[in-house]
């Protein structure tokens, strides 16, 4: 058993690329530092570097899994979790992500994985966009919900709950086709539903709602063989250390311009992968 072990960390240790640990250090600090990007600018970097569609989706998947359960005990902690919104979210996402795994499973074999990768790249580029417009207007569309409460005024809290079932399960379809969309979407469509409650509230609501998405998701993947575990180690060993000097960093650069950085490179990548 020992022999085994040794064996196993010295394979490990040979696999172990620099390369994809300074990715996840990058994007780690990113977060830290923004509180968003992570899938959005990982899933896009994996591309880059050559790794399969499915292979780069199945492995963020648990990485954003592993990476936000943190974020879940930080925010409980601090009182910004409504679990009410995260179970209704859930009850929408999960079934889909489900749904979405069977459809992928049944549809793009081995037979036909270009179209796979061609609806992939698609979703990708769309998601990537509408994250870089959510991430740029996050602000005025805030401002705008709490000016004319629209929606609250208009819904009954029956009707809320079902928008937020729906929301969910738009989610959950999207983040398990292209890993990302959880965040800076899925709060801003909160927000629209529920314009009188706290933006702390609502964001560590849907952290905690990311979670088992992702990790169910995730597996999901891993089970159709979608999930490279060597290349999420590397992507772990950098982005756990690069959250913490992301988190200590906040603030020594301004915000407004982080996120249009941010923007920018989500724009940038959003093009490319729509036009390849």
């Amino acid at each position: 058993m020992f022999n085994i072990l040794i064996h196993g960390l010295a394979d490990f240790w040979v696999r172990l690329s620099l390369v994809y640990v300074i990715a996840g250090l990058a994007v780690g600090f990113m977060v830290g530092m923004t509180g968003v990007g992570g899938g959005s600018l990982m899933t896009p970097i994996l591309l880059h570097f050559g790794i399969a569609p499915v292979n780069a989706i199945g492995t963020d998947l648990l990485y954003a899994a592993i990476t936000k359960a943190n974020g879940v005990f930080v925010h409980q902690k601090k009182g910004n979790v409504d679990w009410s919104i995260t179970l209704r979210l859930a009850s929408g996402s999960i079934p889909a992500a489900v749904i979405t795994l069977s459809a992928m499973n049944l549809f793009f074999d081995h037979s036909n994985s270009k179209s796979a990768d061609a609806l992939i790249y698609f979703s990708l580029g769309i998601i990537l966009l509408l994250t870089a417009m959510a991430i740029l207007f996050k602000k005025a569309l805030l401002d705008w919900s709490h000016r004319n409460d629209v929606f609250l005024t208009r819904m009954s809290e029956k009707q809320r709950h079902v928008a937020t079932i729906v929301i969910g399960f738009a989610l959950g379809i999207v983040v398990t086709i292209t890993s990302i969309g959880a965040g800076a979407l899925g709060t801003m469509a909160l927000f629209l539903v529920y314009p009188l409650l706290p933006t702390s509230k609502l964001v560590g609501s849907e952290i905690a709602h990311a979670v088992p998405l992702t990790l169910i998701a995730g597996l999901g993947h891993a089970t159709a063989g979608n999930v490279n575990f060597i290349l999420l180690a590397n992507l772990l060993m950098g982005s756990l250390p690069g959250i913490w000097l992301g988190s200590h960093s906040a603030g020594a650069v301004p915000d407004k311009v982080l996120r249009i950085a941010l923007a920018a490179m989500l724009i940038y990548a959003g093009f490319k992968l729509l036009f390849k």
